[in-house]
């Protein structure tokens, strides 16, 4: 994933990320566009996944969303 297209529905995202993933707290979350590595890092770092796992679950929530 060469880029995160994170944005209208970004709420909706977070709270499923904070589902699927517990550890992880508001500041992991907060996400400034064109800060998508960080972003990542930060939930790999926090949950210990894989940064594969973490921008699938990312894409997918964010499909789910309705953002493309």
């Amino acid at each position: 994933m060469n880029t995160l297209e994170i944005k209208g529905d970004w709420n909706i995202t977070k709270g499923k990320l904070k589902q699927k993933w517990a550890k992880l707290t508001d500041d992991d979350l907060k996400f400034a566009e064109g800060k998508s590595e960080e972003l990542v890092g930060r939930i790999q770092k926090r949950t210990g996944e894989t940064r594969e796992a973490v921008e699938e679950a990312i894409k997918d929530f964010n499909s789910s969303c309705g953002s493309n």
